[in-house]
């Protein structure tokens, strides 16, 4: 992407800390996810620049992540997602780069569309195995350690902003790159930016209907969801080839077919 158009839009924002921005955790809350191309984006933040703060890490406004996703041999929450399932969960670790910040991350969507997320700090990736993490699995997840094993790895920029009330959160992700770790298959998504928006509830959303007005649309897919369809092939898909080719589309905006 235009990095550094982006970061020079990006100035145009009050800054907000991380000290600050743990007050708007929003740990149980709804979330929408939108995609859209480098270009929609320059188009969203410049609507968004008067209402929302962007977060600030060590001067920076644009934070590297690296996500781990762990699942069974078989894909059963992978599966869960793709066969429609209302509720289901996601099992990761999650190294935020920029902060310096480890966590092991448990996400359970419920039937009423609300996502519920708990963690625990680690050292680092590694220590996933210990013990702690055994036990905070055994008290919070469906799955247990012995049941999992590593899938998916991914790596992202993400922008992070909140609006002036402190109601809602909207993590921007670009530069999306995916890695399986069985087979070491690669894929890069260097057109299409991730949008999701985090909300205490159905309340109005100045975000919602700035994405409207741009005919930016939600799309129920996860990250974790599109790297094991990107980079393992014999994974189940068919209930995401409408959404894979939306998606294409935007990833293709100028770098070729990925499919």
């Amino acid at each position: 992407m235009e990095e550094n158009v982006i970061c020079s839009m990006l100035e145009n924002f009050p800054s907000i800390s991380l000290a600050e921005m743990d007050g708007v955790r929003l740990m149980n809350r709804v979330d929408t996810k939108y995609t859209t191309t480098d270009e929609g984006l320059k188009q969203f933040l410049l609507l968004l620049e008067k209402d929302y703060y962007v977060q600030e890490i060590n001067g920076k406004r644009i934070s590297p992540y690296r996500t781990v996703y762990l699942d069974t041999p078989g894909l059963a929450m992978y599966l869960a997602h793709q066969n429609g399932r209302r509720t289901r969960e996601k099992i990761r670790m999650r190294s935020y780069i920029g902060s310096d910040r480890t966590f092991l991350e448990i996400k359970d969507k419920n039937n009423k569309g609300r996502t519920r997320k708990v963690r625990m700090p680690l050292t680092s990736m590694n220590a996933y195995l210990m013990a702690e993490a055994d036990a905070f699995l055994y008290e919070h997840a469906s799955f247990q350690l012995e049941d999992l094993q590593l899938q998916v790895e991914n790596s992202f920029d993400r922008i992070t902003l909140v609006n002036r009330e402190k109601t809602e959160r909207l993590t921007i992700d670009t530069n999306l790159h995916f890695r399986n770790l069985s087979s070491g298959r690669e894929q890069s998504l260097p057109g299409l930016v991730i949008i999701e928006l985090k909300q205490d509830g159905n309340i109005p959303s100045r975000a919602k209907s700035y994405l409207s007005q741009l005919h930016i649309h939600p799309v129920s897919i996860s990250k974790y969801c599109l790297g094991t369809l990107l980079t393992n092939p014999s994974a189940k898909h068919n209930r995401f080839k409408k959404k894979l080719t939306q998606i294409n589309k935007l990833a293709n905006y100028s770098y070729g077919y990925i499919f």
